[in-house]
């Protein structure tokens, strides 16, 4: 390869390692993967997940995140956080003994007990809470699980747009 041939590359060879590091650093897609937070998300939806919005800021309660747990990606709604004490009962979410309204569709929420977060511990269900594998089973989730935020979905493109 003589320097003329190389220096036509250079500008192609930058744009695979922008790619590269966004994909990495940045913004990733992720793809859902069953019925646990139907009706907001659907299963096989593709949407973005965005790993840089929680260094810049704090998770928030109804935040959809992207968590890793036991080799895989599940996606989830945060509900409570880090010293919050969660329960529900009656058909009403409490949070620190207060009730809480959810300003989004979920379906009917079986009552549990009393979970009392740890600092760095969130508790996160799924819209679809009959069908979730979430928080109510396997525990809280550490900050460390969570990969980023996830509210854009970008196919199927009659679903394309923000999900709250």
């Amino acid at each position: 390869m003589n320097s003329k041939q190389f220096k036509e590359l250079i500008p192609y060879l930058i744009i695979i390692v922008v790619v590269i590091l966004v994909k990495t650093f940045v913004v990733t897609p992720i793809k859902v993967n069953g019925a646990s937070m139907y009706y907001t998300l659907h299963d096989k939806d593709i949407m973005f997940l965005n790993k840089t919005r929680y260094k810049l800021k704090k998770i928030e309660r109804f935040d959809i995140v992207v968590i890793k747990y036991q080799n895989e990606y599940i996606i989830k709604r945060v509900i409570g956080l880090p010293g919050e004490k969660v329960s529900y009962s009656g058909g009403t979410l409490y949070i620190n003994n207060k009730p809480v309204k959810e300003k989004f569709y979920h379906a009917d929420t079986a009552d549990f007990e009393e979970v009392k977060l740890k600092e760095k511990e969130y508790f996160v269900m799924g819209d679809n809470r009959p069908h979730s594998q979430d928080s109510r089973i396997i525990g809280p989730v550490n900050i460390k699980d969570i990969l980023g935020h996830a509210t854009f979905t970008i196919y199927p493109f009659n679903r394309f747009g923000n999900k709250k």
